[in-house]
Parts: structure tokens; sequence; C-alpha cells
């Protein structure tokens, strides 16, 4: 049997439940899933199947995340449920994401918050990140987890679609440290297609999370012919660039994967051209990823002396002091200790 807990955010409604956890605002008749797979109505109440029951385990650089301007060169404990809110047609962590709502007992190892955060520390880890599936649908754990690491001096991570609702975002933020957010796209109609979802909610948490004083990165995974026009990768730039031009947007090379493999990965240069919109669109640090070859240095937004030097997930050189550029003394955004 899976490990069970009443799930925060819902609230009765005749015989079924609305859960109030994420943008989807899933009505839920008595026996039934939402969405996720994982938040089931027991008798007028919510609960959460997968509360402690990891399926995913690993000490990852803080790199793989993808966040570069978050204790640059540290070790994040990763973890992960079974479950996700996405229906996302390219997702690379399908056989752990994608949960049928009529599955029995779901996979995973039994955990606690104590036991969590005490492999973070005996991994000499800095940070636990909540990550490979959207860890909102495992709010309950991670929300308890995070206030226990935050008490023992260690930060937290959500590595999330950002689809969680306004009070998710609220109640997690004091806990949490910093978050990469996806951006998968500029267009409604791209999110209702690939990813069974919408954009604006996923708009209204990046801005509510830097507002509420996390510490944001943006991801977008470049797809050819998908979501690489210009004018979208000039929308999502300038999207950020109002909300704080110091926003790391990271864009990313695609590989076939799921249900699309009969779309080609993305060219390199595909990834330059996304790059220079962003910065040509007023954002400091723009990145490219997943590719292998450059474009995933730190320079310094005041006098572009090069801070950090990066090969893949590996941090070659760092040379901020105190998060500050050593030539022009300027401080770098970001989170540093």
């Amino acid at each position: 049997m899976n490990a069970t807990c009443e799930a925060l955010f819902f609230e009765q409604q005749g015989d079924a439940v609305r859960c109030g956890l994420c943008a989807h605002h899933c009505l839920i008749g008595e026996g039934k899933r939402g969405i996720c797979g994982v938040r089931e109505n027991r008798e007028g109440r919510l609960v959460s199947l997968v509360y402690g029951n990891l399926v995913a385990e690993h000490v990852d650089p803080i790199e793989k995340k993808p966040l570069f301007h978050v204790l640059p060169g540290s070790l994040s404990y990763s973890i992960a449920t079974m479950g996700c809110n996405f229906r996302c047609l390219h997702c690379q962590n399908s056989s752990i994401s994608q949960v049928d709502s009529r599955s029995g007992d779901l996979p995973g190892v039994t955990r606690t918050p104590e036991s969590v955060v005490r492999a973070a520390q005996r991994s000499q880890c800095q940070s636990i990140s909540y990550t490979y599936v959207e860890p909102t649908i495992f709010f309950e754990f991670a929300y308890r987890c995070s206030v226990l690491a935050a008490q023992q001096g260690l930060k937290n991570i959500f590595v999330s679609n950002g689809y969680m609702s306004r009070g998710a975002v609220e109640m997690l933020a004091p806990v949490l440290c910093a978050v990469n957010v996806d951006i998968k796209a500029f267009s409604d109609q791209f999110y209702k297609k690939v990813c069974g979802a919408r954009l604006q909610p996923v708009l209204d948490t990046v801005e509510l999370l830097h507002a509420l004083g996390v510490w944001v990165e943006v991801t977008t995974l470049i797809i050819p012919g998908m979501n690489d026009s210009p004018a979208e990768l000039a929308s999502i730039a300038s999207f950020l660039a109002a909300i704080d031009r110091n926003i790391p947007w990271h864009v990313t090379a695609f590989y076939p994967s799921h249900r699309m493999l009969d779309v080609p990965p993305t060219p390199r240069s595909s990834l330059k051209a996304a790059a220079r919109i962003g910065r040509d669109k007023g954002l400091l640090h723009v990145y490219e990823g997943n590719i292998g070859v450059g474009g995933e240095d730190t320079v310094c937004g005041s006098c572009g002396s090069r801070l950090i030097e990066r090969r893949g997930l590996q941090v070659l050189s760092n040379r901020l002091t105190g998060g500050a550029c050593p030539d022009c003394g300027a401080h770098l955004a970001g989170v540093w200790d």
C-alpha cells in the first residue's frame, strides 16, 4: 500500500472535491483522481497517494537543474515521486511522470522528511531539489521536507512547470530558495496541444515567485518548428526582461523523446539565435544548454568579464568574490552563499 496523507488545498463540493493545488483546479468525484493521477477523493477527503513514496533519489550537480546563479559547483539532493499535472508529448521522464488515473498502488520507496534531509547532509549536498516530475503534485511531502531542510541550513529548490496555484506558491515561498520554471512556449495553443495546459498560469507563477523573493531562473526547450520562431522567442525574452533583466534564461536543445520521436534535434544555430534574441531584449544572462559546446559561461552584466566558466555540468573556474565581479566590483544577482 502507498503511504497517504490528507492533501492540502481542497474543498468539498457535494460528493466531489475541488483541488486547489494547481491551476487545473480539478473537480474530482468519489473514488476518482485528478489529472496528476496521484490525488484521490476518498469519501469527501482529498488524499495524496505519493506522500514520501520516492521513485528517484540522486545526487546531482546544481547545474543540472539548471541553476547557474545558485551555489555554483555545489551538489543538490534530488527527489521525485510518480505523477505530473502536465501531459507533455516530449517528456523525458515519462516513465515516472505519466500516471494512469486508474492505476492501483504506485511504485516507490517510503521516505520521511527526516531521512531525506539526513541523506542530503551525508552526501554533502547544500540543497534539496524537488525535480524530475512536477514537484507540485507531491507538495505535502516537498513542503515538509523544505521546512526541515531550511531549519538545518539547506537550500530548497523546485524544478517546475509553473502550474501551481497562488495559495501553493505563497505557502512554499518562505522556505524556497530558488526555482527553475519551464516556459515551454509563448502560445496558449502550444500549451494546450503539447502539454494539456494553459500559458497564463505559468506566467503568473513566474511573476509571483519573483515578487515573493524566490530566486527565479527560466528554461525554454527549443523544439524545431514548434516554438522556435523569432517572434515567439522575443515574446518570452521581453516578458522576462520586464520582470527583471537579471533573470537567467536557459535556452536548451531538444532531442526526440516520448511521443515526439519524429521531430529532429535542435541545431546549435537555433540556440545561438535564441540567445541573441534574449540579449537583444535586454536579458543580462542567457545560456545555451544541452548542446555540449559552449554558451554556458557567466559574464558580468556591467563590464562583460567572464566570471564563471562551464563545460556542460562542470564548473571549470569561478572568479566571483563575495558575489561580485573582481574586475569592476559590480554585484552579480544570484544566491552565492
